[in-house]
């Protein structure tokens, strides 16, 4: 199967497209897409998060859960938003959580491409849903995908920060090496939870201040 991806994850990844349950996710969305089933993001964007931080450029994984599933939001990155958007609740959290860490004023857009071309792999542990339905595409087989890239980034990396907030996030340890790199934990910044552990967790200038621990550029949150 040729999977169009960024090519520095075709190399790393290139197992994982042969196996049967990546056909099965093709096959599913083929079905969907025949059905007539509108499905977020756009077949252009399933990998952004991909194309915007190649392999060798990551120094954080930030997880998210499922992409969004309202018309013009999801675009391949995890919590981002399309420029002219609402930011969704969650969004709007992390920005306030961000304007209390490192002092970045209420940002403008909601698409957080900036980060992700510095190195922040903005990862959904599932790429696709259908319009309206979350959690519609959790059972296809992307879980196995996105925990195939969070180990090998483990694996063959060194330093990177993994931000995990909520549950959801936090059961992906697993996969990491926590000898080699910097986890950080808070609660999910989703309305339900932000006050139980999201505000107050001061998560970006934590990042930074281990990049630099480890002589690498930090990262510029400004939008």
């Amino acid at each position: 199967m040729n999977v169009k991806i960024e090519e520095s994850w075709k190399e790393i990844l290139e197992d994982e497209f042969k196996k049967p349950y990546f056909k099965q996710i093709s096959e599913h969305l083929k079905t969907e897409k025949a059905q007539g089933k509108t499905i977020y993001p756009p077949g252009s964007l399933i990998f952004n998060a991909f194309a915007q931080t190649p392999f060798d450029s990551v120094k954080v994984v930030l997880l998210g859960q499922d992409p969004y599933h309202g018309p013009r939001q999801a675009m391949g990155l995890s919590f981002s938003v399309n420029d002219g958007v609402p930011f969704p609740p969650s969004l709007i959290n992390i920005f306030k959580e961000l304007h209390e860490d490192v002092g970045v004023p209420m940002p403008k857009t909601g698409n957080l491409t900036p980060w992700a071309r510095q190195g922040v792999l903005l990862l959904n542990a599932s790429l696709t849903v259908r319009a309206g339905e979350p959690m519609s595409h959790a059972k296809i087989g992307w879980h196995h995908f996105t925990d195939t890239v969070i180990h090998r980034v483990s694996e063959l990396k060194t330093d990177v920060v993994f931000l995990l907030w909520g549950r959801f996030a936090q059961e992906k340890i697993s996969l990491i090496d926590t000898k080699k790199h910097h986890v950080l934990k808070a609660a999910h910044p989703s309305p339900l939870s932000a006050n139980n552990g999201f505000f107050g967790c001061r998560h970006f200038s934590k990042t930074n201040q281990y990049l630099m621990k480890k002589g690498m550029d930090p990262i510029d949150w400004a939008l």
